[in-house]
């Protein structure tokens, strides 16, 4: 009979996330994912069968905990502009308070370094940012229904301005202030 795992993945994914987002993926060494999840070497290595299935598990739950959060302020009963605004508004204050360091997303940080080099990243990435942009598309897709915006604005362009902008939000806000930021979420909402 096999021996019970004595960690929880899920505890051990989260640190794994921690660790990958404020270092990266090339400069997270195995030392760091065993200090960071507080797994020795061996138990790491059994439960993700290297660093690279540890980082794509990692980005399935960043992917789990953001596009969530994002889903639910698209799907609230406030105005279209009001929930875009409120979703852009959320990066913004994210990527300004300073205990995250000013980190952006893991998604689009793992996009940047290792999109279109390495296949399951790319795939794993390209599934998260569809699922945002899955989720703008249905809200955009409702508000026309209801008269919010007019019946020539395509809902699934309208969903990719918006993404493009809240991603966007995540690379600037590595770098610019507040009043950039929120210049960026203003014109955008105003562009609905």
């Amino acid at each position: 009979m096999p021996r019970p795992k004595g960690f929880d993945p899920t505890e051990v994914l989260d640190a794994a996330v921690s660790t990958f987002w404020r270092k990266g993926y090339a400069a997270t060494s195995a030392q760091d994912l065993v200090d960071g999840t507080g797994l020795g070497r061996g138990s790491l290595y059994n439960a993700f069968s290297g660093k690279q299935q540890l980082f794509s598990e990692a980005l399935r739950r960043y992917e789990e905990t953001t596009a969530v959060r994002i889903e639910e302020m698209l799907a609230g009963p406030e105005s279209i502009r009001a929930r875009v605004r409120r979703v852009l508004m959320d990066v913004a204050d994210d990527e300004l308070d300073p205990s995250a360091a000013h980190r952006g997303c893991l998604a689009v940080n793992a996009a940047i370094e290792l999109g279109g080099i390495d296949d399951e990243v790319t795939a794993r990435v390209r599934h998260d940012f569809e699922r945002v942009e899955n989720a703008f598309h249905a809200a955009f897709a409702t508000a026309r229904e209801a008269g919010e915006i007019g019946p020539d604005r395509d809902p699934r362009a309208l969903a990719r301005f918006a993404l493009a902008a809240m991603y966007g939000l995540r690379v600037l806000g590595k770098t610019a202030d507040r009043q950039a930021l929120t210049q960026i979420v203003e014109t955008t909402v105003q562009a609905l």
